[in-house]
């Protein structure tokens, strides 16, 4: 495996502190032609599309991007608000179909995907892909934004204060924490 497949692989969780490239075909990219895989496809309507995440962290590890083009959360503001609720609305939804598993709804600070998506995950954490200490950490540090505190900032300050590298670096490099 390449160091671009093995990045690919193990930054898909969003979890990268890198810069971001934007051009079409880089890896940054993939959330845009995974909306379309039908293997991936959970739900889809003319606001968002729900996908399972190509490498999931947990049992249960979902996407939920809006059709709108909104590639960080540093381009959201309160115009972007009902959209918010509504891709948090349909998580809910969506996890309420696995009543046996407790689900988290959140945002990465600093996603290495372009396109913003709310994770839908389990807190379980069981999975072959959950593979180093940024995994676990960009889902169980304060770099895992909590979708209603992310709406509330939104709402209360018209925009959304993201971590600098820095900060997001040292959060994905803390010791591990047992949850």
């Amino acid at each position: 495996m390449n160091s671009s497949s093995k990045r690919k692989n193990d930054d898909d969780s969003g979890s990268s502190t890198g810069p971001k490239k934007s051009f079409r075909g880089h890896w940054s990219q993939g959330l845009l032609q995974s909306m379309s895989d039908p293997a991936l496809l959970v739900e889809k309507d003319e606001k968002i599309v729900i996908i399972k995440d190509k490498y999931p962290k947990a049992k249960y590890h979902f996407l939920v991007l809006p059709q709108e083009c909104i590639p960080d959360l540093k381009s959201l503001n309160s115009s972007h608000l009902k959209l918010l609720k509504y891709m948090h609305k349909k998580g809910e939804n969506l996890a309420a179909q696995y009543p046996s598993s407790e689900f988290r709804f959140g945002y990465h600070a600093i996603p290495s995907m372009s396109q913003i998506h709310l994770h839908v995950i389990s807190q379980d954490f069981n999975s072959p892909c959950l593979k180093t200490k940024k995994h676990w950490n960009s889902f169980t540090t304060s770099y895992f934004i909590d979708s209603d505190m992310l709406i509330q900032q939104l709402k209360e300050e018209g925009n959304v204060k993201s971590l600098s590298e820095a900060n997001g670096k040292q959060l994905l490099s803390e010791p591990l924490k047992c949850p």
